[in-house]
């Protein structure tokens, strides 16, 4: 059981978006997708969590293809958030936090969805944070609070829908470098509890540290693929990023020179 993305290629305006992507998103890890601007990483997260479809190859999530699974079978099985989200009402954060919460038929009780809500409050920081108005915030304050209306859309105990996966599109941008940390930490744990983790991230140094596996695109083609001490690799990430980068093989810390 895994999100599988099968030899998916895009193409628009006679540009090759993607080519030829083939990756498997497993329940219990957390893959991050590294690549400089431009090298197809939003566009491969729109295809995996279905709002374009891809020119060639398919998304198969738990052995069925995604286009053959509803909207609300998806809303159930994976959540998303994506690089940039506008609030254009004046909502408050509880408010786009509850957003999240967008099942019908669901048997929950008020209470409990009021105390799922205070749980990824919590998880994110934002619990002081729940009665302003999102528009008055940071932008390092709105990513933590769609980071916890995305989690909050997966927090459930339906248990006919399996397998639940988490699919982020670079979730630590505006944020401190605390709260990149613990946000990074707080995806690892979801791991360890049975989520399918893929992280759009540019911190190659978070990357190797919490990954279970790593993606890098280049230029819409998959560069490398595999464990991080099997992708980190100094000549390979410095010719990916233009910049002269040394791996320390044993930490897989990344040095820039």
């Amino acid at each position: 059981m895994s999100i599988e993305i099968n030899s998916v290629s895009l193409r628009i305006n006679d540009m090759d978006i993607l080519k030829d992507i083939s990756l498997k998103v497993k329940p219990g890890e957390l893959m991050a997708v590294l690549g400089p601007n431009g090298s197809g990483k939003s566009s491969l997260i729109r295809i995996i969590s279905g709002d374009i479809l891809p020119t060639k190859g398919d998304v198969v999530i738990d052995d069925k293809p995604l286009v053959e699974i509803d909207v609300q079978e998806q809303a159930l099985k994976r959540s998303v958030m994506s690089q940039s989200q506008q609030i254009l009402y004046d909502y408050t954060v509880r408010e786009i936090i509850e957003m999240g919460w967008i099942y019908e038929g669901m048997r929950e009780s008020e209470i409990n969805v009021k105390n799922k809500i205070s749980e990824v409050a919590e998880e994110c920081y934002v619990t002081h944070l729940l009665d302003r108005s999102f528009n008055t915030l940071s932008g390092g304050e709105q990513r933590r609070v769609h980071f916890a209306r995305t989690l909050l859309q997966i927090n459930h105990d339906y248990e006919k829908v399996g397998h639940r996966y988490i699919l982020l599109d670079e979730p630590t941008a505006n944020l401190d470098l605390s709260f990149e940390l613990k946000l990074v930490k707080l995806l690892k744990n979801k791991a360890k509890q049975g989520f399918g983790i893929l992280l759009i991230i540019h911190d190659l140094n978070l990357a190797s540290k919490f990954s279970d596996k790593i993606a890098i695109l280049y230029n819409g083609a998959l560069s490398s693929y595999g464990i991080p001490k099997d992708v980190f690799k100094s000549k390979l990430l410095s010719n990916i990023f233009g910049i002269p980068m040394d791996v320390n093989p044993e930490t897989l810390r990344v040095s820039y020179y």
